[in-house]
């Protein structure tokens, strides 16, 4: 193995401690681990992939979460369920942590929303009377797009869960089960994440 991609193992497994002990989302994960590597400045190629730190984020909860995460998954994906529900309208998909299965109790729940207005969410959080906070992330075509967090109350954790809402043209819908290098989808519906519930709840 070169040296590079020992570096790129390197920041793969330091940024999955911090996405499982701190809760960060990859990317986040990926350049804090890079500069307390010392190699801040050299560029994305050195990066890891989401695939290569979620290896690493699996590996590191099975060894040190085994006792907890599957609780805190399905807790997670339940409570998902009940947003998915009530915005039905907005053709939610599950996507993050709580659909690849490696979400614990610091994870958010990331929900994208496919609207033919994308300004009908927001109206729908208002008249449901909650509050949100407006951020942005890049979309499918290398734009931007809305992304608004609400902090939601989890009774099974005592303490509230940030709920991220993409907000997505409906058109974007078309590619968004795409699978991953390794044929693994990134999202799913309602009822995706229902068989998935189903599945686990077999003995």
């Amino acid at each position: 193995m070169g040296m590079a991609a020992a570096f790129t193992d390197e920041i793969a497994t330091a940024a999955a401690r911090l996405v499982v002990d701190e809760g960060m989302e990859y990317a986040a994960a990926k350049r804090k681990a890079q500069r307390a590597l010392g190699r801040h400045g050299s560029g994305r190629g050195e990066l890891p992939s989401n695939e290569q730190v979620e290896d690493e984020v699996r590996e590191h909860l099975a060894i040190f979460c085994a006792e907890t995460q599957p609780h805190e998954l399905d807790v997670l994906r339940r409570l998902a369920l009940k947003w998915m529900q009530r915005l039905a309208e907005f053709r939610p998909h599950l996507a993050g942590a709580a659909w690849r299965g490696t979400a614990t109790r610091l994870s958010a729940i990331h929900l994208d929303l496919y609207c033919d207005d994308t300004k009908s969410a927001e109206i729908a959080l208002i008249n449901l009377g909650l509050a949100y906070d407006v951020g942005s992330r890049s979309d499918p075509r290398g734009g931007e797009v809305d992304l608004l967090r609400i902090a939601v109350p989890c009774p099974e954790f005592g303490e509230t869960v940030t709920l991220f809402l993409a907000i997505l043209d409906h058109d974007d819908l078309r590619g968004a089960l795409k699978p991953d290098s390794r044929g693994r989808s990134w999202r799913g519906d309602a009822a995706a994440l229902r068989r998935l519930l189903a599945e686990e709840a077999r003995p």
